[in-house]
């Protein structure tokens, strides 16, 4: 299914937080289960979690705190996932061979083991 920044922007805050199928420790939104539902998303999902557990990210408590994740789907059905620190640093970057999630960009942020929307913040 399509979606739309318009329909991501009615997410502000949560009622429910959703428990990771795998790493259980891990949490996400309602405006993240939105998203991994209707744009098939549920990938994107486990490849910030699944990355938790590599470096730079395994004992590190500044990025355990805070990490904004952007998807930027490019030359059609490519896209690259990057991670910064919050201040722009970029501490990882992984290429995406296919992909046919509909939207340019999105951001997503891990705050303290839980995935949410920017608006949800």
């Amino acid at each position: 299914m399509t979606i739309t920044h318009q329909d991501l922007r009615q997410f502000t805050g949560t009622e429910t937080y959703y428990h990771h199928s795998l790493a259980r420790n891990y949490l996400y939104t309602d405006g993240v289960q939105y998203l991994a539902e209707k744009a098939g998303a549920y990938w994107l999902v486990d490849a910030i979690v699944f990355n938790q557990m590599e470096k730079p990210f395994s004992n590190n408590p500044a990025l355990a705190a805070f990490q904004c994740w952007t998807l930027k789907v490019t030359e059609g059905s490519r896209a690259t996932l990057t991670c910064d620190d919050g201040n722009k640093n970029i501490v990882f970057t992984q290429q995406i061979p296919f992909t046919d999630f509909s939207l340019k960009e999105i951001s997503l942020w891990l705050e303290n083991k839980v995935l949410l929307l920017p608006s949800e913040h």
